[in-house]
């Protein structure tokens, strides 16, 4: 008799341990699923934006052909995506791509619609608050809080390669080296120092504190660390080489793409971003 209930009892305790892991397995099955549809949806809005707005000026193409460049970035990640984190950096790159959005929108005076998800280190950042023009090893960079002839590329703000670059428009991508290779070059300090010293809105305690920390190296500029992007295995983009002032490439295909994404100047096909 002992040995029938001893066996029930086993039996007993391996149900219950097999329910309970496919009821863990079910439950980590249906938030991939829900993680794989929320960065679904950010990634259609961008495409929606992407594909139904033509730029009118050099910043709102500029803008357009970045956020183009997140969106087929974002379609990578989401085709790799295969656990929860990753499908959280999809939707990381897809809010990235419609604050590219935004920022052209305003640039062609349009409402930029709603508001967005804050980006990694986005707040701490801060941003462009008046126009700078600096000169730096004998080349000229510029910011400004808003677009101008001068001043067309975009950058939303948050942390490349460890440090934060402050949101705004630049007279150059200067960033783009240490977002795809994860590292700062030599005199990167120097740069920091002189374009955004003194600067409201940028100065802030975590740039001061990066600041700090890059200067400390002496001379072999800011280590980084870092994984240069939200991608799995990358920034798609790429330095071909040249002379490119203080860091070195040209980052190579002029625009990042741009093309014709239509006439429609309203949110479109995307609609709504929530």
């Amino acid at each position: 008799m002992s040995t029938v209930v001893t066996l029930i009892v086993v039996v007993a305790v391996i149900a219950a341990i097999v329910w309970l892991v496919r009821g863990r397995n079910a439950q980590k099955a249906a938030e991939l699923e829900n993680a794989k549809a929320d960065a679904r949806r950010w990634v259609e809005r961008l495409g929606g934006q992407v594909y139904n707005l033509t730029g009118t000026d050099e910043a709102s193409k500029q803008a357009l052909a970045d956020a183009s460049e997140r969106y087929t970035a974002a379609g990578s990640q989401m085709e790799q995506a295969s656990t929860p984190e990753q499908c959280r950096q999809v939707t990381e790159t897809a809010y990235e791509g419609l604050y590219y959005v935004r920022a052209a929108r305003t640039a062609m005076g349009l409402d930029p619609g709603p508001e967005l998800p804050p980006l990694p280190g986005q707040q701490q950042a801060g941003a462009v608050t008046e126009n700078r023009e600096v000169e730096v090893d004998g080349h000229q960079y510029g910011a400004s809080p808003n677009p101008t002839d001068r001043n067309s590329h975009y950058y939303p703000g948050g942390t490349v390669a460890g440090r934060p670059v402050p949101r705004g428009w630049y007279s150059e991508p200067w960033w783009k080296p240490a977002l795809i290779g994860g590292a700062w070059g030599v005199g990167s300090a120097l740069l920091f120092s002189s374009l955004f010293s003194g600067m409201d809105g940028a100065e802030n305690a975590a740039y001061a504190e990066g600041l700090h920390d890059g200067m400390a190296d002496a001379g072999g500029g800011f280590d980084g660390g870092g994984d240069g992007g939200p991608g799995f295995d990358g920034d798609p983009g790429g330095i071909d080489g040249g002379d490119h002032g203080l860091f070195g490439g040209d980052w190579g295909g002029g625009d990042w793409g741009g093309g014709d994404w239509g006439n429609d100047q309203d949110w479109g096909g995307g609609g709504d971003f929530f």
